[in-house]
């Protein structure tokens, strides 16, 4: 383990492996709850049980990608309020990533895609205390600079595969920690403005935001318009009858060569 590098703007933990960085965090900051400060970030080269949304597992070749966790403290945001933190990580890795290639969208409710591909997965853990939130762990696998991909997983992309370059990924990381820090700090001064720009910034890039695209729920398929994302984190669509439909998380998926 090596801690705090002078060239990263935060507290910095990088591991050359661990089953989770999300599990590794988690574990030093309740054996170390005064002094693991916000922002807290946790590397690893390899995860043996890096950990996805849905309970799917995270494909990442050893010292290629980018995969960590880091902590917030945010007992100022309640707990309905939560989806906020969400939009404020999708959206800080879409912006980042748009420094270096076209076509990144946010699919809802939190993976980064390049066109019809997935190139980052993101897993929020949240613990609650009365109303608030006590603290937010957020871990975060992004594909760099993998050249190939062996799981079964549908449709993997790296930024290496769209460009053909090599990235740097502490540069990456840093950007995109930087960014995180920036909505996080505007989210504290003003909540109600900042929480508008985020949740209007976050519709204005969501995948497949425009058209007629598929999806099914619990009753089958059907073909909808996206709507909007309310402040919950509910999807809300318009299908081909011009009825609306609400859908939290694991509610509905899309249809087609995505992860499930």
């Amino acid at each position: 383990m090596i801690s705090s590098p002078d060239t990263f703007t935060y507290p910095l933990i990088c591991l050359q492996e661990t089953d989770s960085t999300n599990r590794y965090l988690s574990h030093i900051c309740n054996e170390q709850p005064e002094t693991i400060a916000e922002f807290t970030t946790v590397t690893a080269e390899f995860q043996t049980a890096g950990k996805g949304q849905r309970g799917n597992s995270w494909e990442a070749s050893k010292g290629k990608n980018l995969l960590f966790s880091f902590v917030l403290y945010p007992v100022f945001l309640e707990a309905r309020r939560q989806f906020i933190l969400s939009q404020i990580v999708s959206l800080s890795i879409k912006e980042e990533l748009d420094q270096w290639i076209n076509d990144v969208s946010i699919k809802w409710p939190n993976d980064i895609y390049w066109k019809d591909k997935k190139i980052c997965g993101i897993l929020i853990e949240n613990d609650l205390s009365s109303h608030f939130i006590e603290r937010s762990i957020s871990g975060i696998g992004i594909n760099i600079n993998q050249e190939e991909f062996y799981s079964n997983a549908p449709n993997p992309i790296s930024l290496k595969q769209i460009t053909g370059q090599e990235y740097n990924r502490r540069i990456i990381l840093d950007g995109i920690m930087q960014r995180i820090q920036k909505y996080y700090t505007l989210l504290q001064t003003d909540e109600t403005t900042t929480s508008t720009l985020i949740s209007t910034n976050y519709g204005l890039h969501l995948f497949r935001r425009e058209g007629l695209h598929h999806y099914e729920d619990c009753n089958g398929q059907f073909r909808a318009f996206l709507e909007r994302v309310k402040p919950d984190g509910r999807l809300i669509l318009k299908d081909e009858a011009g009825y609306i439909r609400e859908y939290l998380f694991k509610e509905v998926k899309y249809v087609g060569n995505f992860p499930t």
